[in-house]
């Protein structure tokens, strides 16, 4: 099995990967470092400090990853490969067209690629 190639115009993670360790990060991890506290304050459960500890741990990398994804991300979306004009005629009309900043050879090579929306409104 080959190891996934990571480009460097390409996030660390998917969206639907981002969106489950975030979920993960800031609900699942605190509410399961709490409730293993608490029964273990009330129940006498075992290495309840040993527990907590590290879930925070785990909790604050995987903050850090998350961070990371999120900057990543957000340069990419900060060099997009062209935009998406939608102009809107006065008859509430809409004109699409794309306006390319690469090669149409260049994108035609790539797996994903990013575009900003901008609507303009007709004179």
């Amino acid at each position: 099995m080959t190891e996934p190639q990571i480009h460097p115009e390409q996030p660390y993670l998917t969206n639907k990967q981002y969106n489950v360790l975030k979920r993960i990060t800031q609900i699942v991890l605190p509410a399961a470092g709490s409730l293993y506290f608490g029964l273990a304050t009330i129940w006498g459960l075992p290495n309840a400090e040993q527990v907590v500890g590290s879930i925070a741990l785990l909790t604050t990398f995987f903050g850090v990853t998350l961070e990371i994804s999120s900057r990543r991300y957000d340069v990419i979306a900060e060099d997009p490969e062209g935009q998406l004009v939608v102009k809107e005629a006065e008859d509430g009309k809409k004109l699409f067209s794309l306006e390319l900043n690469r090669p149409p050879e260049e994108i035609e090579q790539m797996d994903t690629i990013r575009f900003k929306v901008q609507k303009k409104i007709a004179e």
